[in-house]
Parts: structure tokens; sequence; C-alpha cells
């Protein structure tokens, strides 16, 4: 708006106030403007004007040269009607001033301003969700600063979005200022919080393969369902759909559809405006698998025969990008062996749309010679710097190479001391020098846990511990925990440092003791544990451990109704041992050359004899394999576990031998099938100095909803555990007896954990064995 005034004779220049609001009030706030404009009739707008002087009105903290720079017009300079309005719209823009006139008087021209106010304080009215502090973290407008409304407004969509970001996007954020003294405001942001609005519904279209169910297990959205008040990934977050979008590709790419692509994402908001309906439009493509795989060099001395064999891919297997990464960076560590550096491999991929296959060329080529100068490490306020230095394969003065720099950083994220962790290249003090910057911020890696226990086998109980990841900042890990039973207690500590000496050595330290008052045995025991060990790798699935072991243990309070051997092995007393032990442990699951199948095997001797009068050799042993079928909607799991006790001198003890618990084989109580020695009262479970058990399981979807977090399995279980050191006529089930059961299993997510139901029945047992037909057990992943 511009009002324009003349007189007779003369023309002059017209000023205007427009728009002038932050309303004074305890509570009211409005965004406010003061805008003059400076203009002259038609007739002469083409009038000059020039001031011998310029004086600035009304400014209170700024200085008048500081607005006399924004105006940009000089003592004695001639200056036009459009020029005065320029100067008008500077100093304006500058954000420190709520109204600005500009009045030329005669000679004199005149600058009246009215600053902003200065924030005394900042405060948040109706937040419940998220507390001041992170609410302050996300705002720009700051106390003792200049207050301005543009920047409060911008201040109030980042806390609603921040608000939006825990699905709660119908939170309204109001600024509102409290006039003080002295040109000072207090800034109150009042926050409407409102519901959370859920996800409904996930839905695809376009998938043939996979079913909706399978998908939605990989999405990190969920359905709000049954668990909406512990669930937080039900609600609707705009970059949670991105990062899944990214998910699903992921997903598809490492399955063979490398022209997988989602077309569009859908979310429609319900008409009450309590949900969302999401779908997800994707395009499967073709599944393709790797055709020809071959090596050639550009590097003289390199031997492409030598490179090709160190490759793990094989023809018609599915293509994943992950294999071909694998096999970049196994030849990459190749030539570094063979002393060859600066050597890079490019994947060249040949498509055959006729067969559906990807032929594979990798390419030795000579990269760059480039250096690394430094690394530099930032945001790492309680972790050291050699924790996060360690998980990079190279130091200063070592050839650069980018794809070891990107798996540094993943090894980095993976630590799970970071909630952020970003790790860049930039150019050094030389073009051949490269500068890796670390950026870190740390969260929290400790926890002090509270809670309550329930087994079928030892009843209810109590749990305190303490679990801390990153101990002093070194990386090491650091376990206390107290569990008590209605018969038993178990005090623990264990530690670990995965780096010892600064080397792929993890030195672990376990101490336990455990107090038992069984109700199922005609003895009480008391069991002790102190075992050192190293654990360290021999080939890329394959580790070895070595250990140490010193264990106490004693059979008190005997039960009058006890048989002669565990009378006579209870009047030993305290007997302690001692064995040096080693485990080698092969794992595919390492390596992930497929997702959808994994095979473990471990193998383990213990060899007492270093104290006491026994002398032994233990022997355990496990094969696990697991695939996926019918679009992985199927898991088929087998197992098959053994142990062997032999001792070369001495005899063992109930509580040295094997017993087979819930988790050996299931269907029977711990303690329920082997030896036993029965005579009238008497009916003692003695353990086994041999076992061995198959299990096969499958598990499968019920046809719930996903959010129930609710499958099924079926299995079946046969093994058995028999022999003992010594033996007398009320001894049965001493030899090999195999026993089988079958049953059914419900697999329940909670948020208290993966819960397991066992509802079983034995197919063959022998006398005296003591069957459960149903066992709760916490659920554990292959």
């Amino acid at each position: 708006m511009i009002n324009i005034k003349t007189s007779g004779a003369g023309r002059r220049m017209a000023r205007v106030a427009h728009i002038r609001a932050l309303k004074s009030g305890a509570a009211s706030f409005a965004l406010a403007l003061s805008v003059s404009y400076v203009a002259l009739p038609s007739v002469a707008e083409a009038q000059q004007y020039r001031f011998s002087s310029v004086s600035i009105e009304g400014n209170q903290r700024i200085e008048p040269s500081t607005i006399l720079s924004y105006a940009g017009i000089a003592r004695g300079e001639t200056v036009s009607a459009a020029q005065l309005n320029d100067a008008y719209q500077r100093v304006l823009s500058s954000g420190l001033f709520e109204t600005v006139v500009i009045e030329p008087r005669g000679n004199r021209l005149v600058i009246e301003v009215t600053e902003f106010p200065t924030i005394n304080r900042i405060n948040f009215e109706g937040n419940r969700r998220i507390k001041d502090d992170a609410l302050n973290a996300v705002i720009q407008s700051q106390a003792r600063r200049v207050f301005n409304p543009s920047t409060a407004e911008r201040d109030a969509t980042q806390i609603a979005e921040s608000y939006a970001v825990q699905g709660r996007v119908g939170a309204t954020v109001n600024p509102r200022i409290i006039r003080r003294s002295d040109n000072r405001v207090d800034l109150v942001f009042e926050i409407f919080e409102g519901g959370v609005t859920e996800i409904e519904r996930v839905g695809f279209v376009g998938n043939q393969v996979y079913s909706d169910a399978r998908l939605r297990r990989v999405l990190e959205t969920k359905q709000a369902g049954l668990l909406r008040a512990f669930v937080k990934k039900d609600t609707f977050v705009p970059d949670r759909i991105e990062f899944d979008k990214q998910v699903l590709r992921d997903f598809y790419l490492s399955r063979g559809y490398v022209d997988f692509r989602t077309t569009g994402v859908n979310a429609e908001l319900a008409r009450e405006r309590d949900g969302y309906f999401v779908t997800f439009n994707i395009e499967e493509g073709q599944q393709f698998r790797f055709g020809q795989i071959t090596t050639i060099s550009e590097i003289p001395e390199a031997d492409e025969a030598e490179f090709q064999d160190s490759l793990k891919i094989r023809p018609g297997v599915v293509y994943t990008p992950s294999l071909v990464e694998n096999s970049i960076a196994r030849m990459e560590r190749l030539a570094i062996k063979k002393g060859l550096n600066f050597v890079r491999v490019e994947p060249r991929i040949s498509r055959n749309d006729r067969d559906l296959s990807l032929d594979v060329e990798f390419v030795l080529v000579r990269g760059p010679r480039v250096f690394v100068e430094r690394i530099d490490i930032e945001g790492n306020v309680t972790t050291l710097d050699r924790v996060v230095r360690r998980q990079f394969r190279i130091v200063e003065g070592d050839p650069f190479n980018p794809r070891e720099i990107r798996e540094s950083a993943e090894r980095i994220r993976f630590l799970g001391f970071f909630s952020d962790a970003d790790v860049q290249a930039r150019e050094g003090s030389s073009p051949d020098q490269v500068i890796v910057d670390v950026d870190v911020s740390e969260t929290t890696t400790g926890s002090l846990t509270f809670g309550g226990t329930f087994s079928t086998s030892t009843g209810p109980g109590a749990v305190v511990k303490y679990n801390e990841s990153n101990f002093l900042g070194r990386g090491q890990k650091l376990g206390l925990a107290i569990t008590t039973g209605t018969d038993n207690r178990q005090y623990s500590l264990n530690f670990a440092e995965p780096a010892f000496l600064g080397r792929d050595l993890r030195f672990g330290l376990d101490l336990s003791y455990i107090e038992t008052d069984n109700q199922n045995a005609v003895y009480d025991t008391n069991l002790a544990r102190f075992r050192p060990s190293f654990e360290f790798p021999v080939s890329e699935n394959g580790r070895v451990q070595l250990r140490y072991t010193l264990d106490m243990s004693e059979m008190t309070d005997l039960a009058s109704t006890a048989g002669a051997l565990i009378t006579a092995e209870a009047a030993r007393g305290t007997e302690w041992s001692s064995a040096l032990g080693y485990t080698y442990s092969y794992d595919t699951r390492r390596s992930g050359l497929n997702p959808n199948a994994g095979v473990l095997l471990e193998f383990g001797q213990d060899f007492g004899g270093l104290t006491g009068n026994n002398q032994y050799i233990k022997t355990t042993a496990k094969a696990i394999a697991q695939t996926k079928v019918l679009n992985e909607e199927l898991t088929l799991r087998a197992t098959l576990e053994g142990g062997l006790l032999n001792y070369i001198s001495g005899s063992g003890r109930a509580t040295d031998r094997f017993f087979m618990g819930s988790s050996v084989m299931r269907g029977f109580d711990p303690g329920g099938i082997g030896p036993r020695e029965v005579n009238g009262a008497t009916n003692d479970s003695l353990g086994g100095n041999s076992f061995v058990v198959a299990r096969f399981e499958a598990e499968f979807p019920l046809g719930l909803p996903e959010e129930y977090g609710i499958s099924g399995g079926l299995f079946y279980d046969v093994g058995s555990l028999w022999s003992l050191d010594q033996t007398n006529a009320d001894v049965i089930n001493e030899g090999f007896k195999a026993r089988q059961v079958i049953g059914a299993s419900l697999f329940w997510k909670t948020p208290v954990g993966p819960l397991r139901f066992n509802f079983s029945r034995a197919l063959s047992k022998e006398t005296g064995d003591q069957e459960q037909t149903f066992d709760l057990s916490i659920s554990t992943e292959f």
C-alpha cells in the first residue's frame, strides 16, 4: 500500500506505515512487519535528492554505522526515490528491526527504526512426549538473542516435524510472546501433541513371487496391532517409508531380481484421520542367476588364474550383489598379500536376457597412486580414538582403498556405540594424499535391568542385570547378573576385550556361582566356575576359542531317599577340576553367501586333570543347517548334537555329567531321561557320559496379521542319554535307548522378547522317564 501526497507548488515524498503486529499480552503472538515506502507523484518520479546529513532514530542496541551500512546512503550522495526504497528494503531485510521508516526532511534524511526485542527465555507448554531439552536442540531461536518472527515460525515447523517423526502428524505448534521490560520478550511455544496416527494397513501391488506377508516382514514400517502401545514402528513416518523403499530394493536385489523397482507409494489418510493405509506399487521383474565368471588382469605381475581360483561364485547361483562385493574384497586382499599395491577390481557385468543370466568379468586394473595421510576422528567424547581406529585395516601411509574405507565405516556403525557415524575421504596436503574424516555421535551403551523370570522347570524368579558394551570407552563388554528363582540363585560376571593387544583376538573372562535347591532331586548343588578364554579367526568363516576352565562343585543337603550312587558321590565333598580346551566353529552366515540358508558347525574338547584326581576328555559337537523354501514362507531347520565324557582316571559325579533339558531335547523334564537309580523310594537321575540328539523343525506363518507377531511350528526330536562310570543293580536305562518326541510350537514376538510355547508328546520312552508336555522358553534364532 502506497500513499502519495502533493502540495500545490511542489512535490513531497509520501510515507506509508504498513502492517504493525507483535501484540502485547500474556499469551498473544503475531508476526509483524512495518513497511514504509518512499514514493513520488508520477510527474516527478525522476526527481533527485541530496542530503547533507543522515540521522538515525529509535535504535538502542544497533550502532548507527551498522544501520547506515545496510541503507547504503552516504552524506552528500544524490539519490532517487527508487534508491531510497531500495535502502528501506535492505534495512528491513536485515531481520533486526520490527519497523523501518525512511523520511526525507529537507536536506536531512531521517531513518527511524524500532528494534526487535531480545528473547529473555524460551518455554515449551503442552509437551509431554518430547522433553524440553530435545525441543531446544531443534530450534534456532535462543535466549539473549534478538527475536525474529520468521525464525520463530520456522522453529514451530521444526517442532511439528519432530512430532510427525513419532507419528503425531496432527500436532500443532503456536509461537507466542510475552512482553517484558527493557524491550525483552519471553518466547513460548504452545504445543498440542495430538494422537498417534497409526498405520492400519500395509499392502503391495504388483508382487507375484513374494506374498504381502513376506514383504511386510522386511519393512521397518509395521501395521498397528494388539501391541500398539509398545510397538513404535506402526506410526506413519515419511522418512521411514523412504527407507523401506530402499529395503525392498535390497531384498529383491539380493535374490536376483535386478530389475526391481518401486513405482510409487500411496499413503491415504482415513476419513477419521486416525490411521493411514499405505500401498507400495512395485515391479518385481525376472530373477537372474550368475552366468560365466571370468578374471582378466591388466597388471602384468598379477596372475589371472590365481585370482580366479580365489573366487567363491559359481555359475547357476542366484545373483546377489553381496557375492560380487565379497569377491572383489577377497581379490583385493589377495593382491595386498602378494605385495601388489593400488590394485583395483572392476566388475563388468553382461546381461543375457535369453537365459536370464549375468556374466561377471572381474578386471584387475592399476588404481591411482594415492596414500592415506591421516585419519581424523571427531565426536567421540567417551570412546577412545583407538576403538574407532582399529576398525580400519589401514594406517597412515598405506595405499588408499575406497572399498576398505566403506567397509571400515560399516564396521564402525556395527559397533553399536554411535547413533550416527559418517566416514568421508578428502584431498590431503597434496593430490596424492587423502585425509579420512570420521565424525561420530555417541549413544547409550549401558543398561540396568530389573525384571522377573519364569521357567517351567525352575518356576518364577527375579533378575537384576547390568550390561555395558563400551566399558570405560575402550570397546570392552562387561556384564553383571543376579538371578534368583524358586529353587536356584545365580551370580555371574562376564568381561570381554574384543581386540586384545590391538589385534583381532578376543579375550573373555567368565565368573559364575550357582546355588540350587533342587525340588526334583535328592540333593542340592553349589557350583562355581572361572574361565578365561581367547578367540581368533582362522578362516573367512572359521574361528577357534582356546580356554582354561576351573570348576568347583558340591553336592549338599542329601535327602534320606537318595540312592547308593548319589550318596557315594555326595560323600566326596567339595571337588575342584581344571581343564584346557578348545572349540572350532564354522559359520557360513559370516560371509552371507546365501541369505536364505546357513550352516553352523562346532566341535570342542576339554582336557581335564591339571588339578584334582580325575583325568578326562570331554568332547562336544553340534551341526545346524537351515534353509527357507516356498518363497521364504517356510523355514526348515535340522540340528545334530552330541557329547562324550571319557574318564582316563577317576570318575565323575552327577554334577559333571550331561543332562538333557528342553533346550537339548524337548518333551522331557530336565533330568527326565537317561540312567536312573530306582529302588523303593529312590528315583535318582544320574545324568550320562554320552548323549546324542537330532532335532528337526519347521516354522511357518499361521495366517494371522503380521502385527500380532505370532507364527507356528512343528518339530520332531530323537535322541538318547546313556553311559555311567559306576553302576549297580538298581540302575536302569544305562544303555543307548532312543526316545522320540513330536510336537507343535507357537512363536510370539513380544516387547519382552520372542517367546516359544512347545506342546509335545513322546512317541517312545523308557521306564522311569519323566515326560513334559508343555514348555515355555525364550525363542532363539539360528
